[in-house]
């Protein structure tokens, strides 16, 4: 199934800035945790900015391009979801977030970094069992 079996997408009106932020916020646990950005950024773009799944997913593979994403954002664009604009500025928040999480993480005795991953866990997973 493509976009096209769906209801068209709208993408929402938000501030460059949430995005921007939103790229800083996966930049720095992913340089904190070595996690991918996409366990934060589809969630937050879909519970918070009220993004469309698709396009949510569409758009976090775009701000994560290459060399992984690349094909995954060329059948999305393809179908009509993703927005580059978007994926572009959590692109550059990735960038300073991750340099930023690293030098936290650094810093930061390895048990609480350990801790703090764990933490960070177990709210996405609460989120993703009790959340709508």
């Amino acid at each position: 199934p493509t976009a096209a079996a769906d209801a068209p997408v709208q993408e929402p009106d938000v501030a460059w800035y949430w995005l921007l932020l939103l790229g800083m916020v996966a930049g720095v646990a992913s340089g904190m945790f070595g996690i991918g950005g996409g366990i934060i950024i589809v969630p937050a773009l879909v519970a918070l900015l009220k993004y469309d799944q698709k396009l949510a997913v569409g758009t976090s593979l775009g701000a994560l391009l290459l060399p992984v994403g690349l094909p995954g954002v060329i059948a999305y664009y393809q179908a009509g979801v993703f927005d580059v604009a978007a994926a572009a500025l959590v692109a550059l928040g990735l960038a300073i977030g991750a340099l930023g999480g690293a030098r936290i993480a650094l810093n930061l005795p390895s048990q609480t970094v350990r801790r703090l991953y764990g933490v960070f866990l177990i709210v996405v997973a609460l989120r993703f069992i009790f959340g709508g």
